[in-house]
């Protein structure tokens, strides 16, 4: 095996290890990999000394008695055991880095929200410091529930470190791209995928390319998962190959390093003269991965009627209750509309999941106008929407023949939790005031006669 160092300044594995330079596929598979020839030791997890002077290192991501299947755990082989990479804390604020429950009694998160896309400033902002919290839900102290966020970044992190032991998260850039050096290795991200950074995994975001804005959903509760198919089968949806993880990568790098850690709910630093990005080699299923949006193979209705948002559905957060998720991630891209005698918009409802959209590009079908890229919006739990004015009349009286929906990529953060707004999103953010209004003009068609109006 060789190795390769690259611009980025670590030392990364170059073996095949698939079809992607650089990453190994597959969701949740056990994973081995080493940037050093040797330095995974085989046949056991702790040696009495590793190679090359290496410690022998578990970051565990479940209790050490989950269910086999649910059980998650690394082994890191490091040049020095994290316990050299914190030193003593300090307590820090982050402002705009709110977490659950964060409740304002003044601020009414009761009704429907949208907002249009949060503006890059003149602020130098790095991942962690341009973090805007939008909603929060659950608890933080007590592992349930989400916050979702906005991320601007205007300049990378530099001899600085993060990680949260609240929370995994999930990443979706709206524009520019990202470069995460993780512990295990390294990701980079762009427009139309998504990473998924485990709880405790420390990293620092580079910018490839900038400035860059895009969503994060923080889960608290359990970790997202593949959805179960069901009757769909073996395939479609997000196929599990399709999840890239990437081969080991280190810095062996003597500089003063700021490293910052969010725990329970508040933020602290700690000071240490190296890089904390020292894993050499590693093996397990608990490490970070990413997906190509492009890869979600949708599936509907081919006859008649508009199925469940559900179908839809990219990875789950499950909760204690079998069928309801903490977090639903949930996508809407392109794809074919068939189905006869039918609305093929979403239809109007309530629900008990409480859902925050965002616009990664294009024009959402149930919504022609007003919800741009970059944008959000928020229906909180049983309160009713659907589609507008434009979108109704549109789809009741279209030519229902094949069409295909061009265009079009949102997604969709459901919980089961009513969403709070932060102060942020209430009063700072640039909400669209009107959007409640986008439902005034629906006409009252009924007038005691049969027939289709």
């Amino acid at each position: 095996m060789t190795t390769d160092r690259t611009d980025h300044g670590m030392t990364r594995a170059n073996s095949a290890c698939g079809t992607t330079d650089g990453y190994m596929p597959g969701f949740g598979n056990d994973f081995e990999t080493e940037a050093l020839p040797g330095a995974l030791p085989q046949g056991m997890n702790s040696p009495q000394k590793c190679e090359y002077g290496l410690y022998a290192e578990q970051l565990s991501g479940t209790a050490f008695t989950a269910p086999r299947g649910q059980n998650e755990r690394t082994w890191c082989y490091r040049i020095r055991p994290s316990v050299r990479h914190v030193s003593r804390f300090a307590r820090i604020e982050m402002p705009y880095w709110k977490s659950a429950p964060n409740i304002n009694p003044d601020t009414l998160s009761l009704g429907q929200y949208r907002w249009d896309p949060v503006p890059h400033g003149d602020e130098a902002l790095t991942f962690v410091t341009g973090m805007r919290t939008m909603t929060t839900a659950g608890d933080v102290n007590t592992q349930v529930g989400m916050a979702s966020h906005i991320y601007l970044i205007t300049k990378s992190m530099q001899d600085e470190y993060f990680y949260s032991a609240d929370s995994e998260l999930l990443v979706v850039p709206q524009e520019g791209r990202l470069r995460f050096c993780t512990e295990l290795g390294i990701i980079d991200l762009e427009p139309k995928e998504i990473a998924i950074l485990p709880r405790g995994m420390v990293f620092r975001v580079e910018l490839i390319d900038g400035p860059a804005r895009g969503f994060v959903c923080e889960n608290y509760g359990q970790k997202f998962d593949l959805p179960s198919r069901g009757p769909i089968g073996a395939n479609c949806l997000a196929n599990p190959r399709d999840f890239k993880t990437p081969v080991a990568a280190f810095e062996d790098r003597e500089a003063k390093s700021r490293v910052i850690i969010k725990w329970g709910g508040q933020f602290h630093e700690t000071f240490i003269d190296h890089s904390p990005l020292d894993v050499v080699a590693w093996h397990g299923n608990y490490a970070a991965c990413k997906y190509d949006l492009r890869t979600f193979s949708p599936v509907g209705a081919i006859l008649f009627d508009h199925p469940d948002p559900s179908i839809f559905t990219v990875l789950t957060a499950p909760s204690g209750t079998p069928g309801t998720a903490n977090i639903d991630f949930v996508l809407f891209r392109e794809r074919w509309m068939v189905a006869e005698n039918t609305f093929r918009p979403p239809w109007y409802h309530k629900n008990i999941m409480s859902e925050l959209m965002g616009n990664i590009y294009g024009i959402y079908d149930a919504k022609p106008e007003g919800f741009v890229p970059g944008g959000m919006s928020l229906h909180n739990m049983m309160i009713p929407h659907g589609p507008d004015r434009d979108a109704f009349e549109g789809a009741s009286n279209a030519d229902l023949k094949p069409e295909f929906l061009d265009n079009t990529m949102s997604f969709m953060f459901e919980t089961r939790f009513p969403q709070h707004l932060t102060d942020f999103a209430a009063y700072e953010a640039p909400v669209q005031d009107d959007y409640v209004e986008c439902w005034s003009d629906l006409e009252k068609k009924f007038d005691g006669t049969k027939g289709v109006k």
